[in-house]
This record gives C-alpha cells, structure tokens and sequence, in this order.
C-alpha cells in the first residue's frame, strides 16, 4: 500500500486537501476510526502533519494518521471545562499587520493579537504597514515600548519595497499566521514578497474587523521557499475566549519580571499595595499604554469570566450526572 506524508491545507465537508512532501496536492477524507474521534485537540486541522494511504485500486486516498503535533493556535471554548479548537497546527509565529496610517494603528487591538499569541505560547512579531505615508522617526518612537518588550517590529512599504526583503527573510521556511486588521496591506505585502503568489487584495483574515464571533476555517498558503502562510479569519476572537484574567499579566512580556516582586501572590496590579508592576511602571520599565492595555483587557476577560459562569456550572453538574 502506497503511503506517502503531507500536510493539510484546508477542508471542506469532510474532504481535506494534503499537499504532499513532493509538492503535489491531494483530496483525502478520514479514516473511520479518526472521525469518532471526540477530543477536540486530537481532531484534525489545517497545518497537521498527516499520513496519507491510498486504496487498492489507486483510486483514493485517506487520511490513516494525524502525527504528533509541535505547537498549535487553539480556539478555547468559553468557561472552564469546555475544551478547545484547534485552528492551526504547527504553527511556528503569529505575524501582527498594522499600517502606519490609513487606517491608523489601534494599539489595544495589536495588544490583543499579542496576548492571543501569547496565550497559545507562539512567538510573535509585528510588521507596521506603509510606513512611507508617515515619519518614519516619530513612528519608530511611537513603537518603542514594543522593541523594549522584546517584539520584533519591521517597519515596511510595498510602494517604496523597504522592509520586504528582511521580512521575507524572517518567513521563510517556516509556518505563519499572518493577520491583523482590514485595509492594512497583508494581501499587498505577501504578492510583493512572492511574486506569482496572487493573493486577493482583501484576502487575508478580513473578517477580524467586523466584530463578529465567526466560525474559524484556516487556510493555509504554501510559499515558494518552503514556508506557508495561515490565513484564519476572526483570530480577534481566538485567543481571548477562555484565558483566565488572573494570567493575562504573564501574555504581557515585559511584566514578567515583575509579577514575583508582587506582595500578593494573586495580585491584580490594579491597587494592591507592594504591587511590583505598578512600581516598574512609575519607574518607566513599563510603559503606562501597555499598563492601561492590560487594564482595559482585564476589565474585559472578567466581564466574560462572569457571563459565562452560570454555562460552565451547568455544564459541569451535567457532567457530574
């Protein structure tokens, strides 16, 4: 029986598309043994390595086997309990998208991308668009705070090609979830980085800006030197559903150092006395904009923390039954 590896580019109703190590792409459904499979984390997803086996009479191929995964982008299911979804395997970096101007960078939206990538354990870096509409001094001061948290920040045009080539450098051979919000330049940035890659202006993880919870479907864009990019659309929504506000303050780099000089074990960092935090930020070792960020998405994740309480309490007394 011929078998053959691949990895999974994208399904749709129950027919997944697995492009092969040789380069060639092929329809596969499940075995049935993976199908009745329950657990969320172990259902497949776009990014999974898989074994592919093909019937007797060289017709059609199955997947006959999901391999162990290296890292993931989980969607994690509101209240405690609820498990996960896995909307990409094998990712290696979440790269952040904003635009300099046009539309003007919104800094707690790219806080929340990169507490979502943080959440999800996944190295992160940012990439400010079109810097040629702004001054590219003051607009490198305005993102300090973020090299000083230990981000990664690229500063890029596609109509003056700055920044592309170092960019390129930092994808290349490796599996990125590219995304940030509309009218930024994702789709433009990549069709210059690879030519003949045509992606549609307005392709990439467009829907993040609606503020909609819309279902999660991956895809994954295979790159000429051996990289993919992942398009998720709604990944706005991923990584913040579930995430426990007491560990918010560990997706926030530059408060880890900080967290253990803190008088209370379960402190807050809003106004516990012999708060570490709040010191590193009147001493200026944290930024006051990243501080107020990590407020507003505390503020944010136990409000959620309340609604869902009554869901995650019935779903455990149905459990326990």
């Amino acid at each position: 029986m011929t078998r053959k590896e691949g990895v999974v580019l994208k399904g749709t109703g129950g027919v997944w598309h697995v492009r092969a190590e040789s380069g060639e792409i092929h329809e596969a459904s499940l075995r049935g043994r993976l199908k009745q499979e329950r657990e969320e984390s172990k259902k497949l997803a776009v990014g999974d390595r898989v074994v592919l086996e093909i019937d007797e009479r060289g017709e059609r191929w199955a997947i006959a086997e999901i391999l162990p995964r290296r890292s993931k982008l989980a969607r994690r299911a509101p209240g405690a309990g609820q498990g996960e979804r896995i909307v990409a395997a094998n990712v290696d970096q979440v790269v952040v998208v904003f635009a300099a101007a046009r539309p003007a960078p919104h800094r707690r939206m790219l806080d929340r991308f990169l507490v979502i990538a943080e959440g999800n354990e996944l190295q992160s870096r940012i990439v400010i668009n079109k810097i040629e509409l702004v001054d590219r001094e003051e607009t490198e001061k305005a993102f300090a705070d973020y090299v000083a948290a230990g981000y990664p920040v690229h500063f890029t045009s596609v109509k003056q090609h700055i920044g592309l080539d170092d960019l390129h450098d930092q994808l290349a051979g490796k599996t990125s979830v590219l995304t940030g919000p509309s009218g930024v330049g994702k789709s433009s940035l990549m069709n210059s980085m690879y030519p003949g890659l045509d992606l549609r202006v307005g392709e990439i993880s467009e829907s993040v800006n609606k503020g909609q919870h819309t279902t999660v479907g991956a895809l994954l864009h295979p790159l000429p030197d051996a990289g993919y990019v992942v398009d998720t659309p709604g990944l706005r929504e991923v990584g913040m559903w579930g995430l426990a506000a007491e560990h918010l303050d560990e997706c926030f780099r530059e408060f880890r150092p900080h967290i253990g000089g803190c008088r209370f074990g379960n402190c807050t960092h809003r106004v516990e006395p012999g708060c570490a935090v709040r010191k590193a930020v009147e001493e200026g070792s944290i930024s006051a904009e990243r501080y107020d960020s990590y407020l507003g998405l505390r503020d944010e994740l136990e409000d959620a923390e309340k609604k869902w309480a009554p869901y995650s309490a019935a779903s455990k007394a149905q459990r326990r039954r």
